[in-house]
């Protein structure tokens, strides 16, 4: 067994040892914080904010006898799976294989409109949201001006317009990874397979999908991840409701946490959006492995 000379771990220890801090202090800390005030009564006011108390598994049994946990935790995978997985996914990638061999200015133009979407700030993007389907919006303009009704869509219809704005501002994302991953697959394999007379859809299934399969996999957990603990956004459309219709996870969190002062039982919920996001992860690194 190969013994490591303190002299080598330095050597590579040395240089990691920022990036390991920034680490440790960010990332790892706030989830060791928050394992350890899961077990606690630490509240905002009262008793809990002065002198938290250790409570075991009492957090965990109150959150798993929860309905609203349970409410929330499908409305999370429901939100993730209609806006990245399905949505942003597959909209990246139709419009990179669209603008694929196109002149350079309408792959330009095209960029640029959906990546405008991706650089606004969380806040700005929602309200420009908001401003399109509110009643007196720019949609409900559209259908008037068709003859159609007037429609309250984020009453209405909270859920798919929050999975529609979701969509409309990270498109561009997947987007830019499918046109860099595109321009590397081989054209003269395409050309091969449409001499032999393939469609369009059977070249993309038999040629082109399984050469781009681990990007495609690596977009989906970034997506993934980047959706689960969306929360701005849903914030300013619907603030979780109407009623509790869209209260996600990370919104659930937020109300008990910070509107009833319940930090202790706030960061228990944390922990189940944490496995969450785990499971999802695991999953396509497991898919990616296999892949390798």
């Amino acid at each position: 067994m190969a013994v490591l000379r303190p002299h080598r771990v330095g050597s590579w220890l040395a240089p990691m040892a920022p990036a390991l801090v920034l680490l440790g202090l960010f990332v790892v800390g706030p989830i060791l914080w928050s394992c350890y005030v899961a077990f606690t009564d630490a509240a905002l006011t009262g008793s809990g904010a002065t002198d938290p108390q250790f409570v075991g598994l009492d957090n965990f049994r109150r959150l798993f006898a929860d309905p609203a946990l349970w409410h929330s935790a499908w409305l999370t995978v429901l939100f993730t799976l209609g806006s990245a997985v399905i949505g942003q996914n597959c909209l990246g990638m139709l419009i990179a294989l669209l603008t694929r061999h196109r002149s350079r200015w309408l792959r330009n133009s095209v960029g640029i409109v959906v990546v405008s979407a991706w650089v606004l700030p969380e806040l700005v993007a929602a309200f420009a949201i908001y401003a399109f389907l509110n009643p007196e919006g720019t949609l409900n303009n559209l259908f008037a001006a068709v003859g159609a009704g007037e429609q309250d869509w984020l009453f209405s219809a909270p859920m798919a317009a929050i999975v529609l704005g979701n969509v409309w501002r990270g498109t561009a994302f997947s987007m830019l990874v499918y046109q860099a991953t595109l321009s590397q697959v081989p054209g003269d394999l395409s050309e091969a397979a449409e001499v032999d007379g393939a469609g369009p859809l059977r070249r993309f299934r038999h040629v082109t999908l399984p050469i781009i399969r681990g990007a495609v996999l690596t977009n989906l957990m970034l997506v993934t991840l980047q959706t689960i603990g969306m929360f701005t956004l849903i914030y300013v459309l619907t603030a979780g409701g109407p009623g509790d219709a869209t209260q996600t996870l990370p919104l659930l969190m937020y109300d008990t946490a910070f509107e009833f002062d319940e930090i202790g039982y706030g960061a228990t919920m944390s922990l189940v959006l944490l496995g969450i996001g785990g499971l999802f992860a695991v999953v396509y690194a497991k898919s990616l492995r296999d892949e390798v």
